[in-house]
């Protein structure tokens, strides 16, 4: 039974409050299959990308058309920086005009035709328009699809709770974020075998395809869902307000010094992809498997495939860290979200630091194997677990409740500024290669973005504890400290 808090507003024909229970929202599992299908198309295409413009582009008469490595590692951070710089626009629109769900419905469209263009690179079209030109308009149709849905449907997973269940909002962000991480596994392992055996078409069509299906099984929830209608005019009034000023105030800081991370951490698409491609990848399978092994059962992973490590890892360790290692932290001293965050930044430091020692030992002479980019991604992860998931769930509790998503497209905003500097590097690079001088060249560039990361936590620990916010959900009377909740202040 739900009373009438959960019952549909006299002008809607959807729940427009949180369910009055204690339980799982009923919605959430279809918004969880939905982003496990999203995420394997976006992840799928995002795999590929580089290895795509660096191996695989041609010209309309079909000669290579290859990119350099460096500017492929610009064009593929400033792809990244769209799909996350666009979300703040999604975020209006949703809280603005049309609420979370037809947002969500309509730009995934968008984002089909995205996938769809990419797949044409290799049609006949492609002989006639520029493949290149193919590849733009498909990134652009794709980082305006996916970044604009991306504040809506993280805050539409909050939504979903209210007072009485609101214990459960941590858990289920963790399960969130493990869809997401779910779904990228398997595109990464697919998607680079897909481009090496059939080609740019089928590469690029079936994470068109999976999106298509994650927008249908979004479509399928809609009577579930609890729609929170967008504010209208009101909007503004609660973003510029008093509350709404304060709380983009206190977390804008937070957000800034979380650039760097993400300015690290996307590197895994693009620098270390291109040095896995000098390393040791050879696996002894033991038996011989179809397009994975040779007749002596040896895989050679293909260096894009090395990505699936981080969603594999984060699946392994959001339940260690959730019902291991944050609980015995507990038992000594607060770990509160802050300090998570802190420790995921020093973390990360450590992990290019290993990838920098590889670069090092591939200078030498030497062919490191990828045993060493395995022991790198643990690192990176552990550090992924402790900032990124944090983050995401302590945006929304801080947001005021018309703010959600615009909250979350600010907190995007970090790894669109994250991408973008790692865009820019690569181009003050590539601007000084072609002076015929050489600039972060070799392990340098990782000692480099290590030594911005290690400065950059050291600044966040001397900020975080001046931290001041609210635990704020849907519920009218959710407003709780932080101290006594969910303790946002180290």
């Amino acid at each position: 039974m739900t009373d009438a808090a959960s019952q549909p507003d006299h002008d809607s024909k959807y729940a427009t409050k949180p369910y009055e229970t204690e339980g799982m929202p009923p919605g959430i599992p279809y918004i969880i299959g939905n982003e496990a299908a999203e995420r394997f198309s976006f992840y799928g295409m995002k795999t590929i990308l580089f290895v795509f413009m660096t191996k695989y582009l041609l010209d309309t008469t079909g000669e290579p058309a290859y990119m350099d490595e460096v500017q492929a590692r610009a064009w593929f951070h400033y792809f990244v920086t769209a799909v996350y710089f666009l979300p703040i626009f999604g975020a209006i629109i949703a809280d603005w005009l049309f609420g979370k769900y037809p947002t969500i419905m309509i730009l995934s469209l968008v984002y089909c035709a995205g996938h769809g263009v990419l797949a044409l690179m290799d049609s006949p079209i492609a002989s006639a328009v520029e493949p290149r030109t193919l590849m733009i308009w498909g990134l652009v149709l794709i980082a305006i699809g996916s970044g604009g849905i991306k504040p809506c449907v993280s805050s539409h997973v909050g939504d979903q709770f209210g007072y009485k269940n609101r214990h459960l909002v941590s858990k289920v962000y963790s399960w969130f974020y493990f869809s997401i991480n779910f779904g990228s596994t398997f595109s990464t392992l697919l998607t680079p075998v897909l481009l090496q055996y059939f080609g740019p078409g089928w590469a690029f069509g079936v994470p068109g395809i999976l999106m298509a299906i994650a927008t249908f099984m979004f479509w399928m929830g809609r009577n579930k869902y609890v729609h929170i209608p967008p504010s209208g005019d009101r909007f503004f009034e609660e973003t510029f307000s008093k509350e709404g000023v304060s709380a983009m105030l206190n977390l804008i800081p937070l957000y800034l010094l979380i650039v760097m991370f993400w300015a690290l951490f996307d590197q895994t698409g693009s620098a270390w992809v291109e040095q896995a491609d000098s390393m040791n990848r050879l696996l002894n399978m033991g038996v011989k498997i179809p397009y994975v092994t040779d007749d002596n059962g040896i895989m050679e992973v293909l260096p894009s495939q090395l990505q699936a490590i981080n969603p594999i890892l984060v699946m392994l360790l959001i339940p260690i860290f959730s019902y291991g290692f944050y609980p015995a932290v507990n038992r000594v001293f607060p770990f509160t979200p802050l300090r998570k965050i802190g420790a995921g930044l020093f973390v990360t430091v450590l992990a290019f630091l290993i990838t920098g020692l590889v670069q090092v030992k591939i200078e030498d002479g030497a062919q490191p194997h990828i045993y060493w980019h395995l022991l790198a991604y643990i690192v990176l992860t552990a550090a992924e677990v402790m900032v990124s998931i944090t983050a995401l769930e302590f945006s929304y509790t801080q947001a005021p409740k018309r703010m959600k998503s615009f909250i979350q497209g600010l907190y995007l905003m970090s790894v669109a500024g994250g991408n973008y500097f790692t865009a820019f590097i690569n181009e003050v690079i590539l601007h000084q290669k072609e002076q015929g001088n050489k600039l972060l060249d070799g392990a340098n560039y990782y000692w480099f973005f290590a030594g911005c990361m290690l400065a950059t936590a050291v600044i966040f620990l001397i900020w975080s504890p001046f931290y001041k916010g609210k635990y704020i959900l849907q519920d009218a009377e959710t407003e709780i400290d932080p101290a006594l909740e969910t303790p946002a202040a180290t």
